[in-house]
């Protein structure tokens, strides 16, 4: 539908997200608060369990973050220096950065223009021309900053938003080639593809529990994997390197402090018991979105495939006509009192990768358009049928801004 130049029928600020909380998380929390166990106890071991089980996984580790995850599975890969690793400029840039800590070379390949989600026929191009060498693997590598000499060691697909990867290609080549598949499943659980869930689509996924993720602990992320050697390295390596057997104070390996702690594994435990509602309730906020946004000239709704039999929303991002002027909209909502964000900005073009690549615009140029139009608008499953209507009414009204300036 479009939306009639009226008032709107909410007048105040609204959140850019907001984590879906009940009674019950925060007593499961003051309980955990009302023990001396605060870390390396009971609620971990049964969080564990809990996503484990919902993903079919034979083993589920918790760790601080999702990012935190992706490193630890990036150490368990043997992915070390100046090792390559291809990857997607299109996402949050943590999964990018993983590497970095490794001194690996992230190898960009651009993305589907539908999803955003990283081009498996371009990945397989990429692994073959790399694994043959010369002049054919130079195009795919950075500027400078990335030795001739290098090993392609895994395969890091990003989950964008929620909506897996193709990861039926994606593992093809991988296996074609020996590589390990790290899926960041850290915008999508409770996402299916091809009706298999999320996270468990590579050798080893990771979820992200942030307040704006489809659950939260506040902080927070699982690593899961039915591979014994990958679960067993994975737990010690955030604790510190302890291996089984080792004392407190001895460290079979060089590891770090990525633990979850008693009172994030509590809140998520009972967040796991009500996902099906909260993404339900996500779901229900899209079709609003839907509804509204549909007609309006210059924008262009979420796209999903066939392979995604379910989608998880992590956030709603439109596109706009490359006419708009999108900072002018991003200004306006803003006055309006709705936040909006650009959503993402390409990894390749941030500070860190131009000063240690040498990418330039133009280098990825899916990646860059999407960069340049897509637009994250307010969304989360507490959201309201009236926020959602104002949120659509400023929108409307700042396109019309924006074409008048232009």
């Amino acid at each position: 539908m479009i939306i009639r130049d009226r008032e709107p029928s909410v007048n105040r600020p609204i959140a850019m997200s907001s984590p879906d909380l009940t009674d019950a998380e925060r007593e499961a929390v003051a309980a955990v608060l009302r023990t001396p166990r605060l870390s390396i106890g009971p609620q971990v071991e049964a969080f564990e369990a809990t996503v484990a089980e919902f993903v079919g996984a034979k083993h589920a580790v918790a760790v601080s973050s999702g990012t935190a995850g992706l490193h630890l599975c990036v150490r368990t890969a043997s992915v070390t220096d100046g090792d390559w690793v291809i990857t997607t400029p299109f996402s949050f840039i943590a999964s990018a950065n993983v590497l970095l800590y490794e001194r690996a070379v992230p190898v960009f390949v651009d993305v589907d223009p539908r999803t955003g989600n990283i081009d498996p026929t371009l990945v397989a191009q990429a692994a073959t021309d790399l694994e043959h060498g010369g002049a054919a693997a130079k195009r795919w590598l950075p500027r400078k900053g990335a030795s001739a000499e290098g090993r392609l060691k895994a395969i890091l697909p990003v989950d964008v938003f929620g909506q897996p990867a193709d990861y039926d290609l994606l593992v093809k080549t991988a296996h074609s080639y020996g590589l390990t598949t790290i899926e960041d499943s850290c915008e999508a659980l409770g996402a299916t593809y091809h009706n298999r869930p999320a996270g468990m689509l590579g050798d080893v996924g990771v979820f992200a529990f942030y307040p704006n993720k489809q659950i939260t602990t506040g902080e927070g992320g699982v690593v899961v994997t039915d591979r014994d050697d990958w679960a067993t390295m994975i737990r010690a390596l955030r604790n510190h390197g302890r291996a089984p057997g080792d004392t407190w104070l001895e460290h079979s390996y060089l590891g770090y402090n990525y633990r979850m702690d008693e009172m994030c594994a509590a809140l998520g435990r009972v967040q796991m018991t009500r996902l099906d509602e909260l993404l339900a309730k996500r779901e229900q906020v899209v079709d609003w979105y839907g509804q509204r946004l549909r007609e309006i000239p210059g924008v262009e709704l979420p796209q999903l495939v066939p392979d995604t039999t379910r989608m998880s929303w992590f956030v709603y991002v439109i596109r706009l006509n490359q006419a708009i002027d999108r900072q002018t909209v991003i200004e306006r909502l803003s006055e309006c009192g709705v936040p909006s964000r650009p959503y993402f900005a390409p990894i390749h073009l941030q500070p860190p990768y131009v000063e240690r690549f040498g990418y330039q615009p133009g280098d990825y140029p899916v990646t860059e358009d999407l960069g340049r139009r897509s637009l994250a608008l307010p969304f989360s499953g507490v959201m309201s049928e009236a926020e959602v209507d104002q949120v659509c009414q400023m929108l409307q009204q700042s396109l019309i801004v924006s074409d008048r300036k232009g």
